[in-house]
């Protein structure tokens, strides 16, 4: 087993190529809501800090320790400080993503979180995907080349023998702002070819793409987004079952990281 590093600045920043010869030894999971974090957190036996990676104006919060030989960290953006809700969105993912990734310097990142899903692409409540590509559908920018910015459609990396040992569902994640859907979102999540939607991943892609980290998102289905339902209604019934489906998941998402190099996923 690893020793534990307390220290932040330990962690590797070798290029990639190097990276990719050797097994994965730090791992950064991103969540936006504690009740998605506190499973894990429990099951990995980590220890919250006490502030000393964050500055003290943040709310953000950081759980740290040793699992198997991986060090984890998983940083969540906590509560607004206004509301007292869940931090959740793409401006509070950015922002608790750009440092943990400046300051830990991961050899992967894993956003993990609860997302609608689309039955026209075969999405049920319950189940569990891996992104393979991210992009946005609330950015609209009608101007050349702009356009294709405000969706940002990038794919993420590949992981044929994650993806075949643990027999999860794949398909493509939309992120924006709002729970539910406009008309020019839904334009926009179809042209996309979405499966998924969630409030997070695209924003979470674009720090870690800036950094050429990769990223797996692990997204377990709560509400599905062209059902009979309304989204929030459906989104709060299930929210704590499949919270409990995405815990598994994420489990055997480590599990399987542990030991193997990126070239190995």
């Amino acid at each position: 087993m690893a020793p534990v590093q307390d220290s932040v600045e330990t962690t590797s920043t070798e290029p990639q190529e190097k990276q990719e010869e050797r097994p994965i030894s730090s791992l950064l999971i991103v969540i936006a809501m504690q009740a998605e974090a506190v499973p894990l957190v429990n099951k990995f036996n980590l220890l919250e800090d006490e502030g000393s990676l964050f500055p003290k104006a943040v709310p953000w919060i950081r759980y740290h320790g040793t699992y198997k030989d991986l060090q984890i960290n998983i940083v969540i953006p906590g509560k607004d400080k206004v509301f007292g809700v869940d931090s959740v969105g793409t401006v509070s993912a950015a922002l608790v993503t750009y440092a943990s990734v400046q300051a830990l310097k991961p050899d992967i990142v894993i956003n993990i979180g609860t997302a609608g899903g689309f039955k026209v692409k075969g999405a049920s409540v319950g189940d569990v995907y891996l992104a393979t590509d991210v992009a946005f559908h609330d950015r609209r920018i009608p101007i050349p080349v702009f356009d294709q910015y405000g969706v940002r459609s990038r794919p993420t990396i590949s992981t044929p023998n994650l993806t075949k040992e643990l027999g999860l569902k794949v398909g493509k994640l939309s992120t924006g702002d709002s729970l539910d859907m406009c008309s020019q979102d839904e334009e926009l999540i179809k042209a996309n070819e979405t499966t998924i939607k969630d409030m997070e991943g695209a924003a979470v892609a674009y720090v870690t793409d800036l950094f050429s980290v990769p990223t797996i998102f692990v997204k377990a289905i709560t509400d599905v987004v062209d059902g009979e339902k309304p989204t929030a209604e459906e989104f709060l019934e299930n929210l704590s079952t499949v919270a409990q489906a995405l815990e598994g998941a994420v489990i055997q998402v480590v599990d399987f990281i542990n030991g193997k190099r990126l070239s190995d996923l």
